[in-house]
C-alpha cells in the first residue's frame, strides 16, 4: 500500500478550533487540504517558550518513526515562522483525562480501565524495546479516537536512552509531571532508566480508577516530599465502587519504590488483571457515545478553568503559570530545579 505523502507547508492546512494547550504547545483540529483529510496540528513555539531545539527535533523525529498502532505517529513536521508544526492522526475522543473531566469524574470502570491500560502497555513495551522512555505518562496522554483506539502520545519530554550509543546509560535530567513522578526521579542523584515508566503506569492506573492522581491537590514541592517519604500510595476501595483483587496487585507491582523491582511492561501485560480486557469498540461504546466534540468540551472545560482562576486571588503571574503547568490542564510538562524544589520541600511542615 502507497504511503499518504503530507505536505510541509502551513498553507495546505487550514486551522481550526483548538483542542489541547499546553505549557509548551498548541493543538488544533485541522484540515489537510490537498488530501481532504482532518489531522491534528501540534504547533510548538520555540522562540516564545525558550526551548530547547535539540529536545524539539527529537521528538518530530521520534514520532514520524514511530510504527505501533498504540503510539501515536507524526505524519510530518516542519518550521513555519518561529514555529514547529507537527502534523497528526486526530484523535478525536481526546485524552482519557478529558474524557474523565467532561463525563466520568470520579473515574472508569474496572472493564474500561483494563481495556485502556492494556492498549497503553503494548505502546509503552514497543517504546521500551526501541530504548524510547516516554516519562510523561498519565491521563492526560492517552488519547482516544473515534472508535476507541487508544494510542500513547506527547513526546514533548520523551528522551532516547540510546542516543548516545550507550546502551546502558540511565536519564538524570529531571522532567515529567510530579504527580506521577517515580521516585528515583525526584531524587534526581542516581539516574533513572525505562522502570520510571512503569510507577507512572500505576499512578496512572490509580488516576483512571478514581478520576485524579494522588497527592494532585498538593503543590510541587509537597508531591516531592509525599513521593520519597510516604509509603507508595494504592488502590483504595471508594463509596459504590469496588475492585478487583487482580486490579490492587497489578498496581503495586509498579509502585515499589526499588526501580529494579518494577516489572517491564512485557511482564505487566501477562498479568491477570487483564484478562477482563475488552474491545476498541466497547472503550467507544461505554465511554465517547453521547459526549460532545472535542473543540466543544475544551471550550467548556477551559471556560471553567479560567471562571475557577479567577475567583482565586492570587497575581496574574500565578494564575497563567497554573493555568499552563496545573494538573487541570492535563496536558502539561515540568522542568525543575531539583536542588531549589528540594530545599523548599524541607520547608513544607507534614
Amino acid at each position: 500500500m502507497e504511503t499518504r505523502r503530507y505536505p510541509i507547508r502551513a498553507e495546505d492546512y487550514q486551522l481550526h478550533e483548538m483542542v489541547g494547550k499546553g505549557a509548551s504547545a498548541i493543538v488544533h483540529r485541522a484540515v489537510c487540504i490537498p488530501l481532504d483529510e482532518v489531522v491534528a496540528i501540534k504547533i510548538l513555539d520555540f522562540e516564545r517558550n525558550d526551548s530547547d531545539l535539540n529536545t524539539i527535533s527529537h521528538e518530530a523525529k521520534t514520532m514520524i518513526l514511530i510504527d505501533h498502532p498504540n503510539v501515536l505517529k507524526a505524519h510530518c513536521s516542519f518550521v513555519h515562522g518561529h514555529d514547529l508544526w507537527i502534523v497528526m492522526p486526530y484523535m478525536a475522543g481526546g485524552s482519557c483525562l478529558h474524557i474523565m473531566k467532561s463525563a466520568f469524574r470520579t473515574g472508569f470502570e474496572e472493564v474500561i480501565i483494563a481495556s485502556i491500560l492494556r492498549e497503553v502497555l503494548k505502546g509503552l513495551e514497543y517504546l521500551h524495546q526501541h530504548g524510547e522512555m516516554h516519562r510523561d505518562i498519565k491521563a492526560g496522554n492517552i488519547l482516544v479516537d473515534s472508535r476507541g483506539g487508544i494510542k500513547l502520545g506527547d513526546f514533548g519530554v520523551s528522551a532516547s536512552l540510546y542516543d548516545s550509543g550507550d546502551r546502558r546509560r540511565t536519564r538524570n535530567t529531571f522532567v515529567g509531571t510530579p504527580c506521577w513522578m517515580a521516585p528515583e526521579v525526584l531524587e534526581g542523584s542516581r539516574g533513572y532508566d525505562f522502570k520510571a515508566d512503569i510507577w507512572s503506569f500505576g499512578i496512572t492506573a490509580l488516576e483512571l480508577a478514581h478520576g485524579h492522581a494522588p497527592f494532585s491537590k498538593y503543590p510541587a514541592m509537597k508531591v516531592l516530599l509525599m513521593t520519597m517519604q510516604h509509603a507508595p500510595p494504592c488502590l483504595e476501595e471508594v463509596k459504590n465502587k469496588k475492585f478487583s483483587r487482580s486490579f490492587k496487585h497489578m498496581i503495586a507491582m509498579c509502585l515499589v519504590k526499588d526501580p529494579s523491582k518494577r516489572p517491564t511492561a512485557q511482564k505487566l501485560l501477562k498479568q491477570s488483571f487483564f484478562k477482563q480486557a475488552r474491545s476498541s469498540d466497547y472503550i467507544s461504546r461505554k465511554i465517547l457515545e453521547g459526549l460532545p466534540t472535542l473543540g466543544g468540551r475544551y471550550e467548556a472545560l477551559r471556560a471553567k478553568e479560567e471562571e475557577l482562576l479567577a475567583q482565586k486571588k492570587m497575581p496574574d503571574e500565578q494564575k497563567e503559570e497554573l493555568s499552563q503547568n496545573g494538573y487541570k490542564r492535563g496536558i502539561s510538562s515540568w522542568n525543575f530545579d531539583i536542588e531549589d524544589l528540594k530545599a523548599q520541600a524541607s520547608l513544607v511542615e507534614e
